[in-house]
């Protein structure tokens, strides 16, 4: 009956992701999965020689009290952060299994003991890392942090923890201080190499963190003989990887240069020349603007997030259709700081699916647009990506927002984007930099267009 409830944990897992695939059906498929995870714990208590149900139970009221509150209290804008630290919490648990697996060194085979100290590595690792990630999103920690001689740093410390991981699999016995200097050395090699990483990354770097979390927990599996660690660990960690892949195509770079290139880092002296001025309109010449248009296109950013802004600039799209304009939204895949951040803060607010689209599929269209509206983007609208092989974004696809007829940019100041580069867009002719807090701005198109 354990087994059977296992399986039917894991069928659920891999039909909840599935579902995860549409935002139509996402919503039923955290359901899904949740209830996998809950068929997967009741089962757990009634594993033969099971014992401590106390602490057990006592830890489930923690762990499930505090995600409760925090799933219902933290606001949209903080999903990153809350992604990266509960991701980084379960690459801890893997790792917690492999201590207790190792200090108790009761191996059936060496292949289980190989497997506990890779899932040991890998979960420490996604752990640390995700804590970075989460300092740095929740502004704890400043974007990158860059010495010399950094990378050859952290090969030494890694190659250190392999070592000293080798010796754990072939020595005796697999407690006492090699144990420690593992894991303090796998810690460290965690932070170190999510440290010089920029926010502009984030995406990458947390759906990175997840796939090792993934691979971590499957490893113990194997070494625990739990199924339903194994199949939702292994299901995570190709999912966790695949998104990953999408993430680093989409910048167009490989996952080696988001990991170890310091993107960003250089802040404002990464900023690209650019000629022209930034000509700036008010909110009044905006709202005519588009409310006599024929095709309004929103690009959301990062900007649109912090600003809480995706309500009222819903209202106000609502507003343009209701005088006939159709609206579109157009998402780039690393929008924001997490995979899909833009898509559930528009879906948060109400934003049918179907007038999301994604980069393939909007492109075309900003050539037709008579107005692209830029309320908080700055690097996946800026055209230097296209044309300045210079500038480190430099291929990256971007949403041809340029190519609109005119542009309006949503933009709380002058200065430059999260990765430190500066914007062409900005200094275009069709181009025009409407100023001020994103949900302030929407406030007074909503004004301005009911007076029409």
């Amino acid at each position: 009956m354990i087994q059977l409830s296992y399986f039917a944990a894991a069928m659920l897992f891999i039909l909840g992701l599935k579902r995860m695939s549409s935002p139509v059906t996402a919503r039923g498929g955290i359901v899904w999965a949740g209830a996998g995870m809950l068929v997967a714990t009741i089962a757990t208590f009634f594993w033969p020689g099971m014992h401590n149900y106390g602490l057990m139970i006592i830890a489930i009221a923690i762990g499930g009290g505090a995600a409760w509150y925090t799933g219902k209290k933290v606001a949209m804008t903080d999903m990153p952060q809350m992604i990266a630290i509960y991701n980084g919490m379960g690459g801890g648990a893997a790792a917690a299994i492999a201590a207790v697996e190792l200090l108790k060194g009761d191996f059936h085979s060496q292949s289980f003991l190989v497997l506990a100290v890779i899932g040991a590595l890998i979960g420490s690792v996604a752990f640390s890392g995700s804590m970075v990630a989460f300092a740095k999103l929740q502004g704890l920690m400043k974007k990158s942090f860059i010495f010399p001689g950094q990378q050859k740093m952290n090969l030494i410390v890694f190659a250190a923890a392999i070592v000293y991981g080798v010796l754990l699999m072939t020595s005796d016995t697999t407690g006492g201080f090699a144990l420690f200097i593992f894991f303090a050395l796998a810690l460290a090699f965690g932070i170190m190499m999510t440290l010089p990483i920029g926010g502009a990354d984030m995406p990458v770097v947390i759906s990175l963190y997840n796939a090792l979390t993934g691979l971590a927990v499957a490893f113990e599996g194997f070494v625990l003989g739990n199924a339903a660690m194994i199949i939702a660990g292994t299901v995570v960690g190709s999912a966790g990887t695949l998104l990953t892949q999408l993430m680093a195509k989409a910048m167009n770079r490989p996952i080696s240069n988001v990991l170890f290139s310091g993107f960003g880092a250089s802040g404002g002296e990464a900023a690209a020349e650019t000629g022209g001025t930034m000509k700036e309109v008010d909110a009044s010449d905006a709202a005519v603007m588009m409310a006599f248009a024929s095709k309004v296109i929103v690009v959301p950013g990062y900007g649109m997030a912090v600003a809480q802004a995706q309500h009222k600039i819903w209202e106000f799209c609502k507003l343009l259709e209701d005088k006939g304009v159709t609206v579109k939204f157009a998402i780039h895949p690393v929008a924001g700081r997490m995979p899909g951040h833009m898509n559930v803060l528009l879906a948060e607010a109400g934003v049918p699916y179907d007038k999301i689209y994604d980069l393939e599929e909007i492109n075309g269209e900003f050539p037709q647009a008579d107005v692209a509206l830029i309320i908080g983007a700055n690097d996946v609208v800026n055209p230097v990506a296209r044309t300045d092989p210079n500038s480190p974004i430099y291929g990256m696809p971007i949403l041809d927002a340029d190519k609109a007829k005119n542009v309006i940019v949503v933009k709380r100041g002058r200065g430059t984007g999260f990765s430190g580069i500066e914007n062409a867009l900005f200094f275009l002719d069709n181009t025009r930099m409407l100023y001020g807090d994103g949900q302030e701005v929407a406030n007074k198109l909503i004004q301005e267009v009911k007076q029409l």
